[in-house]
């Protein structure tokens, strides 16, 4: 029966740190610990954390600001556990999270381990299309968070767990922020640790409230990619151009009624079936029109986002050198 240190890096988000242990008094599986590492927050939650020491083994700390990457380092380095779980703030997790991960490691271990993201029925409207838009197979290829992805699983740290191993030989993040979780999941699988994706044990990921904030995350996704080709130039894959190419086929398309009108009439076409595809599907898995026409709005927001972000990183890296 392993014991589990939870570590839960937090900035500024008092109300979102209280829901998620909130969720985690609920855990069918009680053999865990819960670390919280307030990154230099100005507005702090060390009094909501304190509220739930009744309730919950946890554990408060407050250190100046580093980045996520070296606030899970911080924790790691205090976690009493077996196994070391990670989760971003704005997470809610399902009651049988522990347990399903714990009855997974008794029959196919792992030393590293993801799982997926859903969106949770109190979620907004907003909140539903973003989660969508992140794990649909029109926007992502549907591998985030599914069996069916290419290669060894590389664990996401919104969602993430590692054995005590793994840190001490590994020493965590060596990049504080922008694709250090990449960074550090590549660098676990390259010291010939194993992976993988355990599916029941998704959570509920909030992500971001408004469009806005999404597009200011998304940007910042696409500058990540190529900043962690910085480090291994390898993984940089041809699925990681495709937000890149949506994003010139935008412009193009904006342009083309002044050049060719009669392409223009078929792009729309294309661009048409491309967002009625995501829409249907979109409103069918979450049974609501209106999550259906956000996903949309969504999607686009997403693909032109991280496209952005992508070619002025790239862009960046070639006048650097």
């Amino acid at each position: 029966m392993r014991l589990y240190s939870t570590i839960i890096p937090v900035f500024n988000r008092p109300t979102e740190i209280q829901e998620l242990l909130e969720s985690l008094t609920q855990q069918t599986y009680r053999n865990f610990e819960v670390l919280v590492v307030e990154d230099g927050s100005t507005i702090t939650c060390k009094e909501i954390v304190e509220s739930f020491r009744d309730r919950l083994t946890v554990s408060y700390f407050y250190k100046e600001n580093s980045g996520q990457g070296f606030s899970r380092n911080y924790g790691y380095e205090r976690a009493k556990g077996d196994y070391f779980v990670v989760f971003d703030s704005d997470c809610i997790i399902p009651s049988h999270y522990f347990e399903a991960v714990e009855k997974y490691l008794n029959t196919d271990y792992l030393d590293a381990y993801g799982g997926p993201d859903k969106a949770h029925h109190s979620f907004t409207v907003t909140q539903k299309a973003i989660s969508y838009s992140m794990t649909s197979l029109f926007t992502t290829g549907g591998i985030r968070g599914r069996k069916q992805h290419m290669g060894t699983y590389h664990p996401r740290s919104f969602n993430m767990g590692i054995t005590r191993e793994v840190f001490e030989k590994t020493k965590g993040y060596i990049i504080p922020f922008m694709g250090e979780d990449i960074e550090f999941s590549i660098r676990i699988i390259e010291n010939g640790f194993k992976s993988g994706l355990i599916e029941e044990a998704y959570v509920y990921h909030k992500r971001r409230t408004s469009l806005r904030q999404f597009f200011k995350q998304l940007h910042f996704f696409g500058r990540a990619r190529i900043n962690i080709s910085r480090f291994y130039a390898n993984e940089l894959k041809a699925v990681h151009f495709f937000p890149l190419i949506f994003l010139i086929g935008t412009v193009v398309y904006l342009i083309l009624p002044l050049i060719n009108p009669g392409l223009f009439k078929w792009a729309s076409l294309l661009f048409g079936i491309y967002f009625c595809l995501i829409f249907l599907d979109a409103t069918v898995s979450n049974r609501n029109l209106k999550v259906g026409f956000m996903s949309m709005a969504a999607a686009f927001v997403q693909l032109s986002a991280y496209g952005i972000g992508f070619l002025t990183e790239g862009l960046k890296k070639i006048f650097r050198g």
